[in-house]
This record gives C-alpha cells, sequence and structure tokens, in this order.
C-alpha cells in the first residue's frame, strides 16, 4: 500500500451519517476506503468518452445476452411469420387468376401505402378503400 495524504472533506451531518450507515455496503472495512472507492467510481465516470465504456461488465454482459435472445427470438417470428405469409400467398395465388398488370399496379400500391404510413396499415383499413370494381373478375 502506497503512501497517503491526509484530506479534510467537509459533510454535511446527513451526508456523514449516511456515510457511517453504509460505507461496509460494498465490502469497505473503514469509511476512507470507501470514500475512495466512490472516488475512483466518480472520476471514472468523468474520464468516461462513452457511456458503455462507464457500464460495469456485469451489467454490460447481462444486456448483450438480453439483447442477443431478443434478437434470435424476433428472427424466429419472423421466419414462422414468413411461412405463414407465403402459405397465404400460394394458396391465394392457387384460387386465382389474375394478369400481370394487376398484381404490378397492386404492388405499387402496396409499396407506396406501406411508405406513406410506415406499414401501420390494417385490413379493415384498406378494405374500406377499395370501389367495387377493385378486384379483376
Amino acid at each position: 500500500m502506497g503512501k497517503k495524504d491526509k484530506l479534510a472533506v467537509y459533510l454535511t451531518p446527513e451526508k456523514k451519517a449516511e456515510l457511517e450507515r453504509r460505507y461496509h455496503e460494498d465490502g469497505s472495512k473503514t469509511m476512507t476506503m470507501f470514500m475512495g472507492h466512490a472516488l475512483d467510481f466518480y472520476l471514472g465516470y468523468l474520464s468516461a468518452q462513452d457511456a458503455g465504456l462507464f457500464l460495469p461488465a456485469a451489467i454490460r454482459s447481462c444486456m448483450e445476452g438480453r439483447l442477443g435472445t431478443m434478437e434470435k427470438r424476433m428472427g424466429s417470428l419472423q421466419f414462422k411469420l414468413a411461412v405463414e405469409l407465403d402459405m397465404c400467398i400460394s394458396i391465394l395465388a392457387d384460387c386465382t387468376e389474375l394478369d400481370e398488370e394487376y398484381l404490378r399496379r397492386k404492388r405499387a400500391e402496396s409499396v407506396e401505402r406501406v411508405k406513406r404510413t410506415n406499414g401501420q396499415t390494417r385490413f379493415e383499413q384498406i378494405a374500406r378503400h377499395i370501389e367495387d370494381d377493385g378486384c379483376p373478375d
């Protein structure tokens, strides 16, 4: 252990009482040791250019694990959704005879609608705006 310099610290009575109550919570054997840990922590915070550098490794690891799990789950759900959508489209295509021009026009309308609404449309909203002659015979 290196040489230490004495430093006078002035605290409010409330801060001093809290320090006396809680200094052992982080494993510190003395209030001086606790204050040293607190100072190291705060100096690290001030030195960090990126908040990610300051996060304790345990928290960062936990967050990365949770995000990884969520990413896998979302990928799995998107795959299942794509399979269901492909089934629906295949069944619809088997049951109808749509010409190429109608399909091109519908694709262009869908792309424009999704861009305009950021994908926040529902079937009911679209069905309300389709005219009676919107579908080919």
